[in-house]
């Protein structure tokens, strides 16, 4: 497991279009929404323009540029900033706007975030926008996506990068079983980065796997809430070293108790 309190990652949707409306904010309503996530006691505040939820549409980089960095020049001091992009304009320009880590869901970003000296995040995806109907992998599902992140954060180490975290990208091209087996061997899954110098970033809030876990009919996205937090906490009793959340006081008050348990035992 990894030393210290798992760090809370605010998810802030710059965005009319992410999976999750009460997380689309634009302009100064996003400022307000970043510094209350800083407030709250979010480590990092991951800035992104462009939706990756199943059906989305790309939008152009002056678009995503004009979403993107205003929100991240005003949010500058107020906690660390990420950028969740794929496009490598838009990269540097974030940067330059204040951000010092890439969370890139396409995993093409490596070489660029060793050039702009940030960290980088190692995502495994089968498919970007998310699958609208993603098959069942099966039974290899978490050696594939061990095997694939680490050699995606060993490509990058060679690259110059000194900061990365390996994501096993839940909900990606992945059904409820997958992840579901994912989550079961998440452990595993941290020890693996952990061993090679890597760190753990898991995001899984109010994805629709977590949904489908109710008992009952499957909760819609603006009830899962309590599900997120319970997968969110296991991640970091697993030593995942970043949760990347919306509900971010919760997340917080939960990384605290876990921390403390740890301390305990």
């Amino acid at each position: 497991m990894s030393a210290g309190r798992t760090a809370v990652m605010g998810i802030l949707n710059v965005t009319p279009d992410s999976f999750f409306e009460g997380s689309r904010v634009l302009g100064d309503d996003a400022v307000a929404r970043g510094a209350a996530m800083a407030a709250a006691g979010a480590s990092i505040l991951d800035v992104g323009g462009e939706s990756t939820r199943p059906g989305a549409q790309p939008v152009d980089v002056a678009t995503e540029l004009d979403r993107v960095v205003p929100v991240l020049e005003a949010l500058r001091g107020t906690a660390r900033l990420s950028v969740d992009t794929v496009k490598p304009e838009v990269a540097r320009a974030a940067v330059a706007a204040g951000a010092t880590l890439l969370n890139d869901v396409k995993g093409s970003l490596g070489a660029l975030a060793a050039e702009l000296g940030v960290g980088w995040v190692a995502m495994h995806h089968r498919g970007i926008p998310a699958s609208t109907s993603s098959p069942h992998v099966g039974p290899g599902i978490v050696a594939e996506v061990t095997a694939a992140a680490l050699a995606a954060a060993r490509e990058a180490q060679r690259a110059g990068v000194t900061e990365i975290y390996c994501d096993p990208g839940l909900g990606f091209g992945k059904d409820t079983a997958d992840n579901l087996a994912l989550l079961a061997h998440l452990g595993e899954f941290c020890e693996a980065a952990h061993d090679e110098g890597f760190k753990v970033l898991v995001g899984a809030s109010r994805k629709r796997f977590v949904g489908a876990l109710a008992d009952g009919a499957a909760l819609e996205v603006d009830d899962r809430m309590e599900g997120s937090l319970a997968v969110a906490t296991w991640a970091m009793a697993c030593g995942a070293d970043v949760v990347r959340v919306h509900d971010v006081a919760v997340s917080v008050q939960a990384a605290v108790l876990a921390a403390d348990e740890e301390v305990a035992a």
